[in-house]
Formats: structure tokens, C-alpha cells, sequence
């Protein structure tokens, strides 16, 4: 990043968002897809994709340690990012790296026979890092998040291992992912007010009723809510939401836009703090939704979309 760990203002002007001390895009590339089986080892979309949100003006790219078709090849997203910024930086000799922000996760491992589990200690968390710098290849990772919690420790004791990485200049910003209010609370506790960048949950048209108290409380605190899915999900949520809400594909229509464009400039409207990372596998999936940075609701769509789409109380 920048001096100022602030991305520079991309070619397509967009309202811009701040996520802790840094400056993108309301809207991010989220890079799991482009590691499933079927598209693990296809480089040449993984760098058409990411080239897609870059030419779209996206500066938020967002990974993890874990996501990879395979337990043996963990850090595989991590790797096709940092491979296709350099392919897109050779490709274009005006690009800046610096006016990118890659934001990973640690705090989940997996070992042979896909054995899943979850490591908040110390230890685990140096070697993670360290590794994740040298997949992303960086100095310092711009945004890193705990990203799911260990119940077989405190959660003070995992954001008190991320506030002690970032003292030591391995990571710029933290955030922690599938979090509660409680959770999120105690983190401001050992970190402070002001020194938690982000809460990535959960939320979408069909998946909101358990992170909307998140997202509210991360507005009152300044703290950037991202929703992970936004649009559903891979399987076959996002594709669908057209057909399952009648006030989006009303809205649709009538704009000329796609389903998809209008759940993420739905979200994006729920506050300046909401910053959606819909997941892409392919180039022209990104290039729809980074066009929804640019549509802007009415009132009317809005209160429409929240009756329809807002958990009731």
C-alpha cells in the first residue's frame, strides 16, 4: 500500500470506503472460487478474473490461508492472487501493486484426509502469518483476519496474538470473520476503539437473520462490516436470487441491470460502513458486479428490497 495505507483512487471513480486505516472500493473480489477443483489449476482464468475487477476498478481483493482444492495445498489462493497482480502488473506498466489491498485469514487448518480444525494459539498464528506473507508476496499483509474462532481458548487471547503481530509490522489492519456482538466487543476490548478494521459475516438476501445485529453494531462503532456471500453462495444461491425475491428481479427488470447487480447496491446502501465481497470464478461474474458500485437505489427500491429482504422483528 501506499505510505498512508491508503489504495489510490482507481481509474473508474468510484465512492470509496474505508476499512480500517485503508481506502478501496465499497465493493471487493472475493478469490475463494478460483480455487475450487474445477478451476484450481486453470492460471489463465484465475488472472482473466482478478484482471476483470482490476480493469472494473476493484481495489479490495479478498483470500485465505485455507482456501484450496486440497489439505496438501493450502495457501493455493493466496499463491493465484499474488500470481495474477504480478501478471496484471506486467501486462500493464502503469499498474501500482500498492493500490491494492489482499486481505487473508488465519486460524483454520487442515491436514491429511481433509481433517479440518481450528488453531488460535500463538504458534500457529506466527507460522500462518509468515506464510501468507510469502504466498501473497509482501512485507506486510494489508488486512488480516481471525477467521473463525477456536473455542479451546479465549478469544481475548487470539485478537491479543493479532494486536502483537501487527505491533510487530507483520500485518497492517486486523479483522476477525464469523463473529459475534460479543465477539466483536471483546475485540474492541483488548484492541481499542478505532483499532478493529473489519467484521466479515455471513449476510445475503436469504442469509441475514444472524449477522444483522453485527452489521448494526458495526456501524455505531466505525468498524467496516463485510459480507461474505453476499449474493448467496456458490451453490446456487447467487445465481438464483433473481427467482427467489420478487422486489429484486422487479427491481431488475425494471433498471435493465442484473438481479445480482441490485442485491450488492441493496447491501452497499445498508450503510458506508457495508462493503460486499461477492465471490467470482469467472471474468464476466466480477465485471456484472462491480457495475453495481454505480447503481445507485431510489427510496422506494430500497424500502422495497428492505420489507422484503431485512430479518422482521
Amino acid at each position: 500500500m501506499t505510505t498512508a495505507d491508503s489504495a489510490v483512487t482507481p481509474s473508474i471513480a468510484y465512492p470509496l470506503r474505508s476499512i480500517g486505516r485503508l481506502t478501496v472500493t465499497p465493493l471487493g473480489l472475493g478469490a475463494m472460487p478460483l480455487s475450487f477443483e474445477d478451476k484450481a489449476d486453470d492460471t489463465h482464468n484465475a488472472r482473466a478474473t482478478v484482471g476483470a475487477a482490476l480493469d472494473a476498478g476493484i481495489t479490495l481483493i479478498d483470500t485465505a490461508d485455507i482456501y484450496a482444492p486440497a489439505w496438501n495445498k493450502v495457501g493455493h489462493n493466496e499463491r493465484q492472487v499474488a500470481d495474477a497482480l504480478e501478471a496484471y502488473a506486467a501486462a500493464h506498466p502503469d499498474f501500482d501493486r500498492a493500490s491494492i489491498a489482499v486481505a487473508t485469514k488465519g486460524g483454520i487448518t487442515r491436514a491429511e484426509g481433509e481433517q479440518w480444525g481450528r488453531d488460535s494459539s500463538v504458534g500457529h498464528f506466527r507460522t500462518a502469518v509468515v506464510r501468507s506473507k510469502k504466498n501473497l508476496g509482501v512485507e506486510a499483509i494489508d488486512l488480516y483476519y481471525l477467521h473463525r474462532p477456536d473455542r479451546t481458548r479465549l478469544y481475548s487471547e487470539a485478537i491479543e496474538t493479532l494486536a502483537e503481530l501487527k505491533d510487530e509490522g507483520h500485518v497492517k489492519n486486523i479483522g476477525i470473520s464469523n463473529a459475534s456482538v460479543e465477539e466483536i466487543e471483546i475485540a474492541l476490548e483488548v484492541l481499542g476503539e478505532g483499532n478493529l478494521a473489519a467484521v466479515q459475516n455471513e449476510f445475503s438476501p436469504r442469509f441475514n437473520h444472524t449477522s444483522w445485529d453485527e452489521l448494526t453494531f458495526c456501524g455505531e462503532h466505525g468498524i467496516t462490516f463485510v459480507p461474505w456471500s453476499p449474493l448467496g453462495g456458490t451453490g446456487g444461491g447467487a445465481a438464483e436470487v433473481g427467482e427467489r425475491f420478487p422486489a429484486i428481479a422487479d427491481i431488475a427488470r425494471g433498471r435493465e441491470v442484473s438481479p445480482q447487480q441490485v442485491v450488492l447496491a441493496w447491501e452497499m446502501s445498508l450503510g458506508e460502513h457495508v462493503l460486499p465481497i461477492p465471490g467470482a470464478s469467472r471474468p464476466a461474474s466480477i465485471a456484472d458486479s462491480a457495475k453495481a458500485m454505480s447503481l445507485t437505489l431510489d427510496a422506494g427500491e430500497k424500502d422495497a428490497l428492505d420489507k422484503e429482504l431485512l430479518p422482521k422483528r
